[in-house]
């Protein structure tokens, strides 16, 4: 009951929870009540932002599942980041919006081999503007799956953002729905769908990182209909 009811904190995040509560209880040691309850909201709101909940990873090798828990902000037709190596042709880009209420964590859209690990550095700007793909610091990274497809994501780091954390390397094997990083405080993740992929959310629809699926690989086609004649 109770391992149901607690949900893990992300490892990174305890040094802030820390930090939030020793300067809420020097507060509360001042008798300051006016500083004391905003600071102890604000640990609170760390101990939520930092959770790191499980997910149940739909176990189909031909689907794509949700890099990023969060709100699908834009579905655009978009050149990827350069640095991913997927060419200079436009691809199907899926813009996930993480608000400073959502779940963190990154995981991998699906499983391979992480072939490309890029930071870049770069502006600060709403994480919600579409020249935030272009402009912001970023982390691209880049998995090669077994069919010799490669899967673009890229973390975004927002106004509020100021740390992407990544935790894979390069030639490193990983699984659908594995945990591959964060950013702190608010940011963006975008998928790069390869072509012939099949795009199943749309905008506006909220996102469960490792557990929605977002697109089809090899969409069956539906057989003609057969005329039959009297």
């Amino acid at each position: 009951m109770l391992a149901n009811f607690f949900v893990p904190i992300l490892d990174d995040g305890w040094r802030f929870i820390a930090i939030f509560a020793g300067i809420t209880f020097l507060a509360a040691l001042t008798g300051a009540a006016w500083l004391f309850w905003p600071l102890f909201v604000l640990t609170l709101w760390s101990i939520y932002f930092f959770r790191d909940p499980s997910r149940g990873v739909p176990q189909d090798d031909d689907v794509l599942v949700a890099p990023a828990d969060g709100l699908v902000q834009m579905v655009v037709d978009a050149v990827p980041p350069a640095e991913l190596g997927l060419g200079d042709l436009p691809l199907k880009r899926v813009s996930i919006f993480l608000s400073v209420f959502d779940v963190h964590i990154n995981r991998t859209p699906c499983a391979g081999t992480v072939d490309v690990v890029s930071y870049r550095p770069g502006k600060y700007l709403n994480a919600a503007a579409d020249k935030a793909s272009e402009d912001n610091e970023r982390m691209a990274i880049a998995l090669k799956r077994a069919d010799g497809r490669t899967i673009g994501c890229v973390q975004i780091a927002g106004w509020v953002a100021r740390r992407i954390v990544c935790y894979i390397k390069p030639g490193q094997a990983v699984q659908a729905g594995e945990r591959f990083g964060h950013i702190r405080f608010g940011s963006r993740t975008d998928l790069y769908l390869p072509p012939g992929a099949r795009l199943l959310v749309a905008t506006g629809q909220r996102m469960i990182g490792g557990e929605t699926v977002m697109a089809e690989l090899d969409p069956v086609k539906p057989e003609p209909r057969r005329v039959v004649e009297f």
